[in-house]
């Protein structure tokens, strides 16, 4: 059986991919225990050619960056729900609670997208957009989504103004939010200085 596969390896071309025999016919070893004398040869190359394939590719495959994304949100489970979503999603995610905070993070790393509210805390100044300010001082080519339930039409105005890029009202899917990031990180940035 493991002789057929040599072949069927070697007409294929991949035999180079084992450096010797004894990787290969650990590669087509049954698992379990389990027999390939009832199959097929085919059968039995489609058995395989799961874990051939895994093999070679494997070894090929990079890893592409994780994209970083920074949430900054008063509300913890906001924070929460949003870190699992975009972890799971194939982010990098950071959280900040307060103002303090996510100026530390943003001074110390560049992120792709921001994801933030506009009032943090229980004061009932917009401090977000001095995130935005930072944020843009930091890093230009950061991405800014404002998500927030304290949007009025002159608040948008400022916050697009001091450079975010997409102005959100909670409640929000998180679908809605996703889509919103992809499209940004995807689509060019036109720079607007912002207004200081």
């Amino acid at each position: 059986m493991t002789q057929s596969l040599y072949v069927c390896a070697g007409t294929l071309h991949l035999s180079s991919y084992f450096e010797n025999s004894a990787k290969f016919a650990q590669l087509v070893e049954p698992q379990n225990n389990q027999s390939f004398v009832s199959l097929s040869p085919l059968e039995t190359l489609k058995k395989v050619s799961g874990r051939l394939m895994g093999f070679l590719h494997g070894r090929e495959k990079v890893e592409e960056p994780r994209r970083r994304l920074l949430v900054v949100d008063d509300e913890e489970s906001i924070c929460f729900s949003m870190q699992e979503y975009f972890t799971h999603h194939g982010y990098n995610v950071e959280t900040a609670k307060e103002v303090d905070q996510a100026e530390r993070l943003i001074k110390a790393g560049k992120y792709e997208v921001i994801i933030q509210d506009l009032r943090l805390g229980t004061t009932k100044n917009p401090d977000g957009l001095d995130i935005i300010r930072l944020a843009h001082e930091c890093s230009p080519d950061t991405r800014i989504v404002v998500l927030t339930a304290y949007g009025s039409a002159e608040v948008e105005l400022e916050a697009k103004a001091s450079g975010a890029d997409a102005f959100l009202r909670k409640p929000q899917p998180l679908s809605q939010v996703a889509q919103v990031v992809r499209g940004l990180i995807e689509s060019p940035r036109r720079w607007v200085a912002p207004h200081v």
